[in-house]
């Protein structure tokens, strides 16, 4: 039987970086992409600056964290997102610049990421987020009566 010599070439290269290949050798491409997978983490992980980077970085990583992208758009559920709220979601997710930075009708400074929006007090689409909620909900405080308070 003929040697493979690029494969002799790769497992030496993988015993110098992972270790010793296991015996028979696995044949799942996720086994071989992990450890170079790791190291690229790892890179990434040391070239972050600002803490919010490392948040939304580890926040990535969590289970479930891409789900949000595999709900099916169901207007009656309200789960139908136009293009602009995807292009800010995605835009909030990855960190880059939603806007020009400027002055908040109230006089804070808008960054470019437009963080600020969901925070203002006085943002408009906070008072109609919250409106919705507690016309959907009822006041908690009128809810959670009972017959013992």
């Amino acid at each position: 039987m003929a040697t493979d010599s690029f494969l002799e070439q790769y497992l030496s290269m993988w015993f110098s970086s992972a270790g010793p290949p296991p015996d028979p050798l696995p044949g799942k491409q996720s086994f071989w992409d992990r450890p170079g997978l790791l190291t690229d983490r790892e890179f990434i992980k040391s070239s972050l600056v600002e803490p919010s980077q490392t948040a939304r970085f580890l926040a990535a990583q969590a289970p479930h964290s891409g789900d949000w992208l595999l709900a099916l758009p169901t207007a009656n559920c309200g789960l139908c997102l136009d293009d602009e709220a995807v292009r800010v979601a995605v835009g909030m997710r990855l960190g880059l610049s939603l806007c020009i930075p400027h002055n908040c009708h109230w006089g804070t400074l808008v960054d470019a990421q437009g963080l600020h929006a969901m925070v203002c007090k006085k943002a408009p689409g906070k008072i109609a987020r919250h409106h919705v909620l507690m016309t959907s909900f009822g006041e908690p405080s009128v809810q959670s009566k009972s017959p013992l308070d």
